[in-house]
């Protein structure tokens, strides 16, 4: 295999393991740090013992994942606040023609089941990623994780059982969730609080990620009045040249709020029966970075 071939065949494998790292580790820099060790190993390695480049390469960056995935996890134990993902830009209707798959995929990135996932083992993450997301045989993870099937298939269980307990229920429909979506940011706008209150689930809760770095509640916020209240203090504070976009963040939509041509924060709902049961504001302006083209 030349030097070109074998670039070639990372470059058509990069999107898969970017989503395999950031699904692992939950940032994008971290995500992208992985892929280019992973880079760095497959151009150093004698590729003609390489039959499956797939196989390989997915090897070495669950591993490489796994190595970094400690250090994440301490960093964000000692996180200001709640913690949430860092928003990573999909496409998936774009790129995967199967609606299926595109729902698989979206559900296996998004908010709420990355938070999920951050209170799995290193290990359960790696085989609920391999398995849930991307479909890989319990033979194909337990050679990349090189550990016995059955116990993969434990702990492919196991990972399965925490998150069917702990993620939320909610729905997706892209038009039910756009409406509300802009019903909503007017409502905000506007200081409406009563709007907000009939677009609000009773129990709603608002995760404000800010890392100590933004202005953010420092806590989960819960039920539709604090929530509502809190958005609408949000709003009487002015930010300059404030503008809105809808982009596709994490499998769903999301709507990013721009301070001139500089991200401010990202807003996504979970919407379930016409309400909204969950608001997610990430304003870490570290997490935002890649936003800004």
């Amino acid at each position: 295999m030349t030097t070109d071939t074998a670039t070639d065949v990372f470059e058509d494998h990069r999107p898969l393991l970017l989503g395999v790292a950031y699904r692992m580790l939950g940032r994008v820099a971290d995500a992208e740090d992985v892929v280019q060790d992973a880079w760095l190993r497959w151009s150093a390695a004698d590729r003609a013992d390489v039959r499956e480049p797939r196989a390989y390469l997915v090897r070495i960056t669950t591993r490489l994942a796994l190595d970094r995935l400690a250090r994440v996890k301490a960093r964000n134990e000692a996180y200001v606040g709640p913690w949430l993902p860092e928003p990573y830009v999909t496409h998936f209707g774009d790129t995967v023609q199967d609606s299926a798959e595109q729902a698989v995929l979206a559900d296996s990135v998004s908010l709420a089941v990355l938070v999920v996932l951050e209170s799995l083992s290193p290990l359960e993450r790696a085989v609920f990623v391999l398995r849930e997301a991307f479909g890989y045989p319990y033979a194909e993870i337990a050679t990349v994780l090189d550990r016995a099937e059955p116990a993969v298939r434990q702990l492919a269980g196991r990972a399965r059982r925490h998150v069917e307990e702990r993620r939320p229920r909610y729905e997706v429909d892209p038009v039910q969730r756009r409406e509300l979506t802009e019903r909503f940011l007017a409502a905000a706008a506007e200081g409406d609080l009563e709007g907000l209150m009939a677009l609000l689930a009773p129990d709603a809760r608002l995760v404000g990620d800010s890392g100590g770095k933004a202005k953010a509640p420092l806590r989960v916020l819960e039920s539709a009045d604090h929530v509502g209240r809190f958005l609408v203090g949000a709003a009487r504070k002015s930010v300059p040249d404030l503008s809105f976009r809808f982009l596709e963040v994490n499998g769903g939509l999301a709507l990013l709020a721009l301070s001139g041509d500089k991200p401010d924060a990202v807003f996504q709902l979970d919407v379930a029966e016409g309400r909204v049961q969950a608001v997610y504001v990430i304003r870490n302006p570290d997490k935002l970075r890649t936003l800004t083209a």
